[in-house]
């Protein structure tokens, strides 16, 4: 089965099946009889041929820090649904938090015509990275973080994490901080600078051995929020960059006999499905990570469409979600 024998079965010409491929302009009396007959026939075009007449892959790579991450998988969720909808494939490319990886796969993606377009969840830049970004000769958009220059969907970390820290200020005068390293901008930076401004608006001098860092894991919490409690034992407040984290701080209140929230409150960001079910409910931002998904797959394909116009930037919003773990 060829497209000339789809044409002759659909009583049209050639040139209008090709279009009807291609996403032009077809009557929809035709548009339905081209369509009826691929699907009786199962007729399926060749990649390599579309490739030939339109100079596109229909392939878009997308680099992630990890796989194992709520909020990653829900960014690519988002990704691939709004990418399917235009007929994309997506190529995964999982780093492993390692930013040598990430250059390496851009370069990769960048050579020969293998993608149309990628999109980076990044956490990390550095020098690097603007070397090889600025020889992408591909349409490019980076998701997550905000990167000066260049088209990018983020979040409200900083206000995020702000408004959530002055929620629990109103019941406490003790606060302490788990977060990951400032490598990461967003989280390990902005996340951060959200609780500090937070407690000095309200005239609380946070205590270096209360701010303890850790890395995105339940675990890293719960050691975290151990050491918290050896320097800080009369802590009353502890605010968590992640959603996996604070569930390690609760689960090591437990066990050192504290009640969430009567003795200590703890807050995470994320809003993940477990958040909503542990017990206390944890108290937490919500981040519109598939929403945030699917606007860089449409900012990434309107570059595809349009590739001379300016790059943009896009601040999701957030809602904050008062639970259990508050008082």
């Amino acid at each position: 089965m060829n497209i000339n024998e789809i044409a002759k079965r659909a009583g049209v010409s050639r040139a209008t099946v090709s279009r009807y491929l291609n996403d032009g302009y077809v009557s929809q009396e035709k548009r339905t009889r081209i369509s009826r007959i691929i699907e009786e026939t199962g007729y399926v075009p060749s990649s390599q041929a579309q490739q030939l007449r339109n100079g596109k892959t229909h392939l878009v790579g997308v680099i992630i820090p990890k796989i194992n991450s709520q909020s990653v998988s829900r960014m690519v969720e988002g990704v691939t649904s709004k990418l399917a909808e235009h007929g994309y494939q997506v190529l995964l490319a999982n780093t492993e938090n390692d930013e040598s990886k990430e250059i390496e796969y851009l370069r990769i993606l960048n050579q020969g015509d293998r993608v149309d377009g990628i999109i980076l969840l990044g956490t990390v830049f550095n020098e690097a990275h603007e070397k090889v970004i600025r020889r992408l000769r591909v349409p490019f958009v980076v998701l997550d973080q905000h990167f000066e220059g260049h088209a990018c969907i983020y979040q409200d970390d900083y206000h995020a994490v702000r408004d959530l820290t002055q929620l629990a200020l109103s019941t406490a005068r003790k606060p302490a901080y788990i977060g990951v390293f400032e490598e990461d901008r967003a989280v390990g930076v902005m996340r951060r600078q959200g609780f500090l401004d937070a407690c000095a608006q309200v005239g609380i001098d946070v205590l270096p051995e209360a701010m303890q860092f850790a890395s995105f894991t339940s675990d890293s919490g719960y050691f975290a929020a151990e050491k918290i409690l050896e320097h800080v034992p009369d802590v009353d407040t502890i605010v968590c960059a992640t959603d996996e984290m604070a569930f390690g701080a609760i689960m090591y209140m437990r066990e050192y006999g504290k009640r969430v929230p009567e003795d200590v409150q703890v807050t995470g960001v994320g809003d993940s499905p477990m958040s909503r079910i542990i017990i206390p409910a944890l108290s937490t931002v919500h981040l519109p990570f598939k929403t945030s998904g699917i606007k860089a797959a449409e900012m990434l394909l309107r570059q595809i469409s349009f590739p001379n116009e300016n790059p943009v930037s896009i601040c999701m919003p957030y809602e904050v979600y008062q639970r259990n773990s508050l008082r």
